[in-house]
């Protein structure tokens, strides 16, 4: 080989172990030792990297934590072990946070909510029929598209044979996702024991929400009135105060449509009635 190749490929060889080299020495001063703890709190976490705590995933939210710029509560995956176990290993409070599942706070299912007269061809996701009112009358009330299903990572949500979406609270880890889903806002987080509920958000008046759906609030106010503070009407809407709320003074008997139910939590989720799963 001439001297005129050799030259080149020495000049390559010496630069490229100038370089390893260069490499390999800015490694050792500049690398950033990791903390032993992130690897230790993101294996108690569920990795179930929802993004429900606002960061990237579990493992991000480890550093976070491990970090001190985040909070443990954020987390509504991890169960109440975990969480002491978590807050021992950094050395923080624990979470004592109370579970919280998500309620479907309407009734106005295929049988209850009048349809428009007017056939819609189109997408059917919640997003799609907001932008053009829904296919129902009422205004307020479930889109029906399943859009909260497909936002749920835990399978804790599915569309009921009769056009609602139905919660295993079982499943629900009350991450929040299903919320931010509907365009409607008819779903929202309540602790797990919370029981007393307006299942309607229809501020309507009473004439147009009873010709609407069988099952809205009709804003009578008799609940209202003999609840002490419980309960008041906003924008014809009945709404429950939980923190003056005296469940023995609140009439449900009068309630013509039922839209104000207490609800048993000892209804425990059955496979075989389970409909399809939207995915």
């Amino acid at each position: 080989m001439s001297g005129e190749f050799l030259i080149p490929i020495i000049t390559m060889s010496g630069l490229g172990v100038l370089f390893s080299s260069l490499l390999s020495f800015a490694d050792k001063k500049l690398r950033v030792e990791e903390n032993p703890l992130i690897g230790k709190v993101a294996e108690l976490l569920p990795n179930a990297n929802c993004g429900a705590c606002g960061y990237a995933g579990c493992y991000d939210f480890a550093s976070r934590l491990v970090e001190g710029k985040a909070e443990l509560s954020k987390c509504s995956v991890c169960d109440a072990d975990t969480k002491s176990e978590i807050s021992s290993l950094l050395g923080i409070e624990a979470d004592l946070s109370e579970k919280k599942v998500a309620r479907i706070l309407c009734r106005g299912d295929n049988d209850a909510a009048k349809r428009k007269a007017i056939k819609y061809y189109g997408p059917t996701s919640c997003a799609a029929l907001a932008l053009v009112g829904g296919t129902k009358l009422c205004q307020y009330g479930c889109l029906g598209g399943g859009d909260c299903v497909v936002a749920c990572p835990f399978n804790a949500i599915f569309m009921n044979d009769n056009g609602l979406p139905y919660v295993i609270d079982e499943l629900c880890t009350g991450c929040g996702l299903c919320v931010k889903a509907c365009p409607r806002n008819i779903i929202e987080l309540h602790p797990l024991e919370r029981n007393v509920f307006v299942f309607c958000k229809s501020k309507d008046d009473p004439k147009t929400s009873k010709e609407f759906c069988k099952n809205a609030c009709i804003g009578c106010g008799i609940c209202a009135r003999k609840s002490d503070g419980g309960i008041e009407m906003i924008d014809n809407l009945a709404i429950i105060n939980y923190d003056k709320l005296d469940i023995s003074k609140i009439p449900f008997d009068k309630c013509s449509t039922q839209a104000l139910q207490i609800i048993n939590h000892q209804e425990k989720f059955e496979p075989e009635k389970e409909s399809v799963m939207v995915n």
